[in-house]
């Protein structure tokens, strides 16, 4: 796992163990209420990398000047947002 996923179970309480020498933390270990909260987490960091990048998206559209360039950001930008609505759904996010 990279450093973030380590981060996020490490902010919804999840218990850290090791067997390997040097003390290297080697897992993770979930209460059922840490794990939804690590899941929680995981769909929020999802959805905010969507969200910045339709706000870079529109941020290029807003500056385009060629009209076949601009619109094609517009509809990247509001697909990003789609998409964030989509995994929300799917995940039974709400609001």
């Amino acid at each position: 796992m990279n450093e973030r996923i380590w981060k996020l179970a490490e902010q919804a309480g999840a218990e850290t163990w090791s067997r390997a020498p040097m003390r290297a933390v080697t897992g993770l270990a979930f209460t059922d209420e840490n794990l939804e909260k690590f899941a929680e987490l995981i769909i929020q960091e999802c959805t905010q990398v969507l969200f910045d990048e339709s706000e870079k998206l529109f941020g290029l559209y807003s500056e385009e000047t060629n009209f076949h360039w601009a619109a094609e950001y517009e509809v990247q930008s509001n697909q990003c947002i789609d998409n964030i609505g989509l995994i929300e759904k799917h995940f039974g996010v709400e609001e």
